[in-house]
């Protein structure tokens, strides 16, 4: 009867990876710093071979941190704050601590988790743009539970994911703006290119203008990037060019502030000859001057939903595929409502 092959052992790995066997104890265990090149090469051999370090294996089996990590890529602005609130009160409320890193800006090679990983973290929320899709593929390659927030899973990936509907409010509030207002130039300021909020309040957008057999123009649409300095120099080329609008769906109410800034410096009245209208009903929404209408995310349930499916998924090993949460609308009086 032909035995069963041996396992894996750290020389094999050593011996495929072309280091040491030290090196590769480096790797395994974090403690001393290794170049990228040759963490890549170690984590290849070990993924070729199927070797799982013995320590690595009872700590999956044994131990808990009783932490979860959250990625973000930043923290600008008030959209955050009850994101992480969310999130925070849900984990503590189960006897999670919550650990923070900020990416800032992903680029292709970004794929390594770290200062996150099974050593420190029992799971691990990771926000839109906080991590490339193969940064997702690897962390969970590696057996790290793992939530998506605002953002699909890379293809053939089983990642929860927690997000909330954007096309349906988004074609809502232009269609407020175009039968309630009267408007027929709006200026649609998107959010970053690969954001996919931004996609699809775009498409809601697009779907609104074509509902009602409007044009869609190219020079109507600019760059938000759901950030206010951006939104304000779209806007300011807009007015410099005299490009004629009536109304600006910018996207998120971080940039309806940018925008708000730009016309006001322009002795542009909102709403009276240019309309306003956002997206996520942040904190400052209901106090600019006037207060914006804007669609209703429930960011704090974002987070809450968010803790919730990583616990679950840490605790029983499965966690719902999809939590869409509803949005709605706000109307006040930059649209040109009397409320």
């Amino acid at each position: 009867m032909k035995k069963d092959s041996k396992p894996p052992s750290i020389d094999d790995v050593a011996r495929l990876a072309g280091v040491s066997i030290s090196t590769v104890s480096r790797v395994v265990n974090r403690n001393v710093p290794v170049s990228a090149e040759i963490v890549t090469r170690v984590e290849s051999a070990m993924r070729e071979l199927n070797y799982v370090p013995r320590q690595a294996a009872r700590n999956l089996a044994t131990r808990r941190t009783h932490t979860i990590g959250v990625l973000l890529s930043d923290m600008l602005g008030d959209f955050f704050q009850p994101l992480l609130t969310g999130i925070e009160t849900v984990a503590r409320a189960s006897g999670f601590e919550i650990l923070i890193s900020l990416t800032g800006v992903v680029r292709p090679q970004d794929q390594r988790l770290r200062p996150f990983g099974l050593h420190n973290t029992d799971g691990l929320l990771i926000f839109a743009g906080s991590l490339t899709p193969a940064g997702i593929e690897q962390a969970h390659a590696s057996g790290l539970p793992l939530v998506l927030i605002h953002q699909s899973p890379p293809t053939g990936l089983d990642v929860p994911c927690v997000t909330v509907e954007n096309k349906a409010a988004s074609r809502k509030i232009v269609e407020h703006l175009i039968v309630t207002h009267q408007r027929r130039r709006i200026v649609l300021l998107r959010g970053p290119a690969d954001n996919e909020d931004a996609h699809w309040r775009e498409m809601g957008y697009r779907e609104a203008l074509a509902a009602h057999n409007l044009e869609l123009d190219p020079r109507l649409m600019g760059v938000g990037d759901f950030e206010r300095e951006v939104a304000r120099a779209t806007i300011e080329k807009m007015l410099a060019s005299d490009t004629s609008f009536d109304a600006v769906f910018t996207g998120d109410d971080e940039a309806a502030v940018g925008v708000m800034l730009a016309l006001e410096a322009r002795g542009v009245k909102v709403p009276e000859e240019i309309s306003v209208v956002g997206f996520d009903d942040q904190r400052l929404a209901e106090i600019l001057h006037p207060p914006l209408t804007t669609v209703r995310a429930p960011t704090e349930q974002v987070g809450q939903e968010a803790a919730r499916q990583l616990i679950k998924l840490i605790r029983t090993g499965s966690a719902d595929p999809l939590t869409l949460l509803p949005t709605e609308l706000v109307f006040r009086r930059s649209c040109g409502c009397r409320v």
